[in-house]
């Protein structure tokens, strides 16, 4: 088991041998005129053994105590080193001020002048890399260790190795406090401040660049061995919280979150027990300390100020970023500290904490080197003062530089946290041990990356409240308390090479700007910020930083394209729209794909510079020109143009934000707009064909229908009157005038002529209406249009009839005479019903009547009177006399009565086979009743 232990010991002092092993000796004088930072560490570098400490005990010594000291011993050389010892130095006298127990620490074992008579050989380390434990055991007797009167005493001792030539090859330096029997002085009041800040580790709010956080909240990680010190003890303590770092604890326990290295792909990280773990131990730990917090981000005000970027102070400070630690902490902050980043800063720096953290009372926590000690020599410095700001006088809480140093400074392994140990515990004594008779405040406050060893940061508390010559206070009791006069030195101007670089700072304004355009447009919910992340960009912590400062910049700027990109004027790819003729409309297509943001835009066309003189935009109307969009939306509008000419022009296209005094968003894009001078006269030619189409298609629809309406009319007036036998036509009726059906009269029996009265006496002949008669026996009648395919037209010739009405010469008598032939017996079986011409839209085949006009051999009879005899033409009664409508014909029925003509158009008269005349029918595009009847035979019916 001690076999594990030493082993589990040895691996963690192993890196820390290059921290404890000089080479060569110096005064302690000497020491502190060289001394520079590092340059003691880079010395002991080059030992060739190393030396660790690992414990001293006990911790403080007293009179009859037995002592230990241990560690280790490795061979730091490639080379076998053999005849190696080791022995313990001290000094019998104590060190009588911080300033010469400053000396020791820097200096060599070989200042101390006496050597204890125990020797450990290293027969372990011969070859090189072994590693050999060591223990020293002695007395307080032994050592001549005593203690100067009544107060504590702080004696060097040292551990050193030697060849066999006596020459060092290694050593290390510490201090052991002795605590006399009975003790007069006043404890050391001390007070902490535990801080809770980290390094930032997201760029945008939504993208982490590392995962680092998980493992220093683990149990063993950095974060989580601070909060877990702090709940183990009592000691009050006051906490230091960066908002920033639990806002990016609390993204991580809330749900997925993104990782993606400076360079490398995007990774999703499942929910973070391991974040939601430490918050609540956070919540635990802390209750019932006081807290305060830094500006969201801890950015570098002293950086900020010398660029008068002051704004973002305020910005970082405001509560909407800094209210993150109350609603996890479930309580507001309890103290009021403005604390500069390393403790140092000018008066514009000052000014800017008073105004926004200090300004309703508080204090300021600064380093002790910033003001000069006590005026008076036999005053000692203690913590507290006050400070001149532009915002007023304000307390100041001067934290211990040298204990600071110690407890910040290689403390994070094992062996560097076993020497901080003493020299906090000696450091302490030496305070007390100044002036013993006067209570003495110290603030301690560990720097802002603290990373302790495991198990330090609990001592160094347990140390605070168990050691006989401190007393743990709360730090707001150190802040009332009389404060001491002491001279601010001011801020140096050799600080300014460690701030922020001014190329990071402008670089960031730059991308501030930018995200100031993008918040611009957003209206509804604000849902995506980058506020806080350009909070991120200026914190102190990108000091120590300056390539990953430099990655962390690009990577935000990248991102926030992104998101602006998701809000554009969508174009071809080859960014080309045609516009026929040289007027026209241009489409503009506007889309918004952000996730869960609105946006309010205004679009704005202009053409450019070499373009203006020959193209012409118009403006859209208000309402259009500012378009609202809704996430995942788009929007078309079109712009007006006339160009003067054809070619190629070039419209710039640009996205503003409204009532913003003309600022644009985003890039923009420039279009080529190409015009023809072809579009009008393209259209009117279009437009005529078009025109001549439907004409050409209407006019042909209408005639179809005037078609079917005659087909489906049925004839004029039935009413007939007994009329005499009447004699067979020996002359040709005159053509009819066509009615509106464009048809033509059918063959009369007997002779007509036209006229406008009423029709001619009954028997033998027919008087046509308004027009002459149609065509006699054998002779078809002209039609008004082109022969309706599939119904041909017997006896007609090749050639196209004339146009227009014309008249049949013949020899029958006019109208108003008696019919020739009548009563004579008709040609029975002679009438041709597929030669009867009916109205309508097209002509038809007229009918021929042989029976027509006298028969030969036959006298002429005169008929009935036309007052009187049936087979008037007319609408009314049979024997009643009316006017017929043009186009209107009589037609002779099968039993030798005669009908009356109807009022109708486009009808046509025939000689029915018992000679009898019967009236034309009434209706547009009537049609022969023997041709209906011949069809109907045809048909079927």
């Amino acid at each position: 088991m001690r076999t594990v232990k030493r082993a589990v010991a040895l691996a963690a002092l192993l890196p820390c041998f290059a921290m404890a092993a000089p080479t060569t000796l110096a005064s302690p004088a000497t020491a502190q005129a060289r001394q520079a930072p590092g340059a003691a560490a880079l010395a002991q570098q080059k030992a060739p053994v190393g030396l660790a400490l690992s414990k001293i005990d006990p911790k403080p010594v007293r009179a009859n105590s037995r002592i230990e000291i241990s560690g280790l011993a490795r061979n730091r050389t490639d080379d076998q080193l053999a005849g190696l010892t080791m022995r313990l130095r001290y000094s019998p006298q104590p060190v009588t001020s911080r300033s010469q127990l400053d000396q020791f620490s820097s200096g060599q074992p070989g200042l101390l002048p006496a050597v204890a008579p125990q020797q450990l050989p290293l027969t372990g380390i011969v070859q090189p890399g072994k590693t050999q434990s060591w223990t020293f055991k002695t007395t307080t007797k032994a050592l001549q260790l005593r203690a100067p009167g009544a107060t504590p005493g702080v004696y060097p001792v040292g551990v050193e190795v030697v060849n066999s030539a006596q020459q060092v090859v290694g050593g290390l330096m510490t201090f052991l406090t002795f605590m006399p029997k009975d003790p007069r002085f006043q404890p050391v009041a001390v007070s902490w401040v535990w801080p809770l800040i980290d390094r930032m580790h997201r760029t945008s709010d939504r993208t982490f660049f590392d995962d680092q956080l998980t493992k220093e909240m683990s149990r063993d990680g950095r974060l989580g061995k601070l909060v877990n010190a702090a709940a183990a003890g009592t000691t009050p303590i006051t906490w230091a919280i960066d908002p920033a770092l639990l806002d990016d604890v609390q993204q991580m326990a809330s749900g997925e979150y993104t990782v993606r290295p400076f360079g490398g792909k995007a990774t999703k990280k499942e929910k973070s027990t391991v974040a939601a773990s430490w918050m609540a131990a956070l919540k635990s730990a802390a209750k019932g300390d006081p807290y305060f917090t830094v500006p969201y981000g801890d950015p570098d005000v002293v950086a900020l100020v010398r660029h008068k970027t002051t704004r973002d102070i305020g910005v970082a400070y405001d509560e909407r970023n800094t209210g993150i630690v109350p609603k996890v902490l479930g309580r507001p902050a309890d103290a009021q500290i403005a604390w500069p980043a390393y403790g140092a800063a000018g008066p514009g720096t000052l000014g800017q904490f008073a105004e926004h953290a200090l300004k309703d009372g508080g204090s300021f926590l600064m380093r002790s080197s910033q003001f000069e000690d006590p005026a008076t020599a036999w005053t000692p410095p203690n913590a507290t003062t006050t400070l001149q700001t532009s915002e007023g006088e304000r307390t100041a809480l001067l934290y211990d530089d040298k204990l600071n140093q110690i407890v910040s400074k290689g403390t994070s392994t094992a062996a560097g946290a076993a020497l901080a140990e003493q020299r906090f515990l000696a450091e302490t004594a030496m305070i007390a041990a100044e002036t013993p008779n006067l209570r003495r405040t110290v603030v301690v406050a560990p720097e802002r990356n603290w990373n302790p060893a495991p198990g330090l940061a609990e001592k160094l508390l347990t140390y605070t409240k168990d050691a006989p010559w401190l007393r743990e206070v709360p730090l707001s009791k150190i802040e009332s308390a009389q404060p001491q006069g002491r001279l601010f030195k001011g801020y140096k101007e050799d600080y300014e090479a460690f701030e922020l670089s001014d190329a990071h700072l402008r670089q960031t304004r730059e991308i501030a700007q930018e995200a100031a355009r993008f918040r611009a447009i957003m209206t509804g919910e604000i849902t995506i910020s980058y506020e806080r992340s350009l909070l991120r960009l200026q914190s102190v912590a990108w000091r120590t930083m300056p390539g990953r400062a430099k990655a962390a910049r690009r990577e935000l700027a990248r991102e926030l394209d992104d998101d602006m990109d998701s809000v554009r004027i969508v174009t071809t790819k080859n960014k080309r729209v045609l516009m026929g003729g040289s007027s026209g409309k241009l489409p503009v297509l506007i889309e918004n794909t952000l996730e869960n943001q609105s946006v309010r835009v205004r679009l704005v066309a202009v053409p450019t510079s070499e373009s203006r003189a020959k193209l012409r935009l118009g403006a859209l109307d208000p309402d259009e020109a500012v378009i609202n969009l809704r996430p995942g939306e788009r929007a078309q509008r079109w712009i007006p143009a006339k160009a003067a000419g054809n070619g190629n022009f070039h419209v710039r296209l640009e996205l503003m934000i409204p009532d913003s005094g003309g600022r644009t968003f985003g890039d923009g894009e420039t279009i080529t707009v190409r015009t023809t001078g072809y579009g009008r006269l393209a259209l009117l030619i279009t437009g005529g064909g078009l025109a001549v189409l439907f004409v050409g298609v209407g006019v042909r629809a209408i005639r179809a229908r005037r078609r079917r309406k005659a087909e489906a009319g049925g004839d004029g007036s039935t009413e007939t009157g007994s009329l005499g036998t009447a004699q067979q036509g020996n002359g040709y009726a005159g053509p009819g005038f066509p009615g509106s059906g464009s048809g033509f009269s059918g063959p009369a029996s007997g002779y007509a002529e036209p006229g406008s009265g009423p029709s001619g006496p009954a028997t033998g002949l027919s008087s046509p209406a308004t027009g002459p008669s149609g065509p006699a026996t054998g002779f078809p009648s002209p039609s008004s249009g082109f022969p309706e395919p599939g119904f041909p037209e017997p006896g007609l010739p090749d050639t196209e009839p004339p146009s227009g009405p014309r008249h049949s010469p013949g020899t029958g008598l006019p109208g108003a005479g008696p019919t020739p032939g009548a009563g004579q017996p008709p040609r029975a079986g002679l009438s041709d019903p597929t030669q009867s011409s009916a109205g309508g839209t097209g002509p038809l085949p007229v009918t021929e009547s042989p029976g027509a006009g006298l028969s030969p051999g036959q006298g002429i009879s005169p008929g009935p009177d036309p007052s009187t005899a049936p087979g008037l033409s007319g609408t009314g009664a049979a024997g009643s006399s009316a006017a017929a409508e043009p186009g209107g014909a009589s037609e002779q029925a099968p039993d030798g009565t005669a009908n009356g003509g109807g009022t109708g158009t486009g009808g046509a008269s025939e000689q029915a086979p018992d000679g009898t005349a019967n009236g034309g029918g009434t209706g547009t595009g009537g049609e022969p009743s023997a041709w209906r009847w011949e069809r109907r035979s045809r048909d079927g019916d």
